[in-house]
């Protein structure tokens, strides 16, 4: 195994999956006047606990990579205040968690960043 393998341990995993809910986030923004529209998110304590337990499981890489449940994670989201027209969006709680998602998003990169420049640090014998 190559010490360079997981450098970045699960924070490499979590910053594609912050990225994908807030691209669906923003679909639901965006779809919040459609008609029937159902908004989607991802559930990421369950794909982040997936991820943990797959790679404590595969011991090399050609192994079959098979998880129990949903591969991706999506859910659709149940309103609380149901519209007449099936859309299930509720704008404010949606820009609510794209707010929260998006000061996640940028936690994760600052540490990824911090633990770059922590291994440049290290290469260049600082």
């Amino acid at each position: 195994m190559n010490i360079l393998d997981n450098v970045f341990g699960v924070h490499e995993t979590a910053i594609g999956v912050r990225q994908r809910r807030l691209s669906l986030l923003g679909e639901n923004i965006a779809n919040a006047d459609t008609p029937n529209y159902k908004a989607k998110d991802v559930d990421f304590k369950a794909l982040m606990d997936n991820e943990r337990a797959m790679s404590t499981r595969r011991t090399h890489e050609s192994h079959i990579d098979h998880m129990g449940g949903s591969r991706n994670g999506l859910v659709y989201r149940v309103p609380n205040n149901p519209a007449a027209d099936g859309n299930t969006v509720e704008l404010n709680y949606q820009q609510a968690q794209f707010g929260k998602e998006s000061a996640r998003y940028t936690a994760t990169l600052q540490f990824l960043e911090n633990r770059i420049g922590g291994i440049k640090r290290a290469l260049r014998g600082e």
